[in-house]
Parts: C-alpha cells; sequence; structure tokens
C-alpha cells in the first residue's frame, strides 16, 4: 500500500506552502529521508523528505498552492533497494543526512509498527541554509502521553519558529532541554 505524504505543519501561522520545486521526478525511486521537494511559504523554504524507499507518485504540481495536512505525494513501497542511476548522488550531500520526519506526518499504519519501541525524533531539516535550531519552548512534559503528529515542542532558527510534532503516538522523554542549540539532525 503507498504511504501518503501530506503536507507538514511548518509554522504557527502558515496555513499553505507553495511547491517551489520537485527534487525527483514522478515514478523515480527515492530512499528513506531524501529530499524530494522544497516547499515555500511567505517566511521560509522547507525541505519535504521521503517516508519511505519506494517509487515516488506526484500528486501536487511544481507551482501549486498546499494547504497544510492536504496530500502532496504518495511513495509505493518496492522491493528494489538500490537507487535509481539519477539519485546515486545525492545520498552523500550533508543536506540530506539530517532526518527529517517531523514535518511530514507519518501515516498511522506506520505508527503501530513501532508501538512498543522507542522512536528516537531528531532534528529535522528546516531550510536550505539552516544549520541549528534552538529548542524554545517545550509545549509537553516529560512523561506525558503524546498523539502521532501533537505539537510537542517549538523550534527557532535564526529565520522563522517552527512547531514539531510527535512522530508517534507514545510516553515523551525529553533528551534535549529549553534553551538548548542542536544541530540539525540532532537527537531532540
Amino acid at each position: 500500500m503507498a504511504i501518503q505524504i501530506k503536507v507538514p505543519s511548518v509554522g504557527e501561522s502558515i496555513s499553505e506552502v507553495t511547491i517551489a520545486n520537485w527534487l525527483k521526478k514522478d515514478g523515480e525511486t527515492v530512499k528513506l529521508d531524501e529530499v524530494i521537494a522544497e516547499l515555500e511559504s511567505d517566511k521560509a523554504t522547507f525541505e519535504l523528505t521521503a517516508q519511505s524507499d519506494g517509487v515516488l507518485k506526484i500528486i501536487k504540481e511544481q507551482g501549486e498552492t498546499v494547504p497544510i495536512g492536504e496530500l502532496i505525494c504518495e511513495i509505493e513501497p518496492s522491493a528494489q533497494t538500490q537507487p535509481s542511476p539519477s539519485s546515486k548522488p545525492e545520498p552523500a550531500t550533508p543536506v540530506q543526512q539530517g532526518k527529517q520526519e517531523t514535518p511530514a506526518p507519518a501515516p498511522v499504519k506506520s505508527a503501530a509498527k513501532v508501538s512498543g519501541g522507542v522512536k528516537e525524533m531528531k532534528v529535522p531539516a528546516v531550510g536550505e541554509s539552516i544549520t541549528e535550531v534552538t529548542i524554545s519552548t517545550w509545549l509537553k512534559k516529560e512523561g506525558d502521553f503524546v498523539k502521532l503528529d501533537e505539537v510537542i515542542a517549538e523550534v527557532e532558527s535564526d529565520k522563522a519558529t517552527f512547531e514539531l510534532p510527535a512522530e508517534a503516538s507514545g510516553i515523551l522523554h525529553i533528551v534535549a532541554k529549553e534553551k538548548e542549540t542542536l544541530p540539525i539532525g540532532g537527537l531532540i
């Protein structure tokens, strides 16, 4: 079954984004956490990453303005584990080594796969030139039960403030404290 990728919540006052650029083509093989598109709001540019390995099916075209939460593309899982020839150089770029699962909510089906285990949340890539963020406010406390996609913290860069939604349902264990600055890909 295809994994649906919806427009992620990228900030408190942002209700829609424009698809600035698809970095992968329709029908192309993508890898987990590979940057597949750039999204723009009136405040910043954000990267959209693949939620799994598979074949990309683009639903919304470049230049379209799409509301937060609307379906933007799907990834059809495939048995193929090798990237397509056009995507081989991309995994080496530093931007794509930061894990960005946060902006694109995972479907409920995959949340069931992580239940009973620990889901490590890492600082997502929030923009091309942003290399670190600061945890400005935790909206949930250590030990609180959180639901998938529930906003648990606010993080800020030198350019904007972003909401951080939970990547799974479960008990929250906070590693990074408020006002702590973390690199992209750092454990939250």
